[in-house]
């Protein structure tokens, strides 16, 4: 688990039930400044929020090889 504010953590996950928020975006610039991201269910929320969430990195120019392509967004 990452060293996170277990108090913002609560509050992001209170403020998701409370408004009825199906999915989260996450987005980050590739290497070039472009906006790249992926959806994740507001059941995927506090995993993401506390230990971040994989991804495959060879889709996004510059953060990967192929043979190192998994990567991890800490929201």
């Amino acid at each position: 688990m990452l060293e996170r504010n277990s108090e913002a953590v609560e509050y992001v996950l209170r403020e998701a039930r409370e408004n009825d928020v199906k999915f989260i975006r996450l987005w980050f610039p590739d290497i070039l400044g472009n906006i790249k991201g992926f959806a994740i269910t507001v059941e995927e929320l506090e995993n993401a929020l506390t230990r971040g969430m994989g991804f495959d990195g060879s889709a996004i120019e510059g953060y990967a090889r192929a043979d190192e392509r998994d990567l991890y967004a800490l929201p």
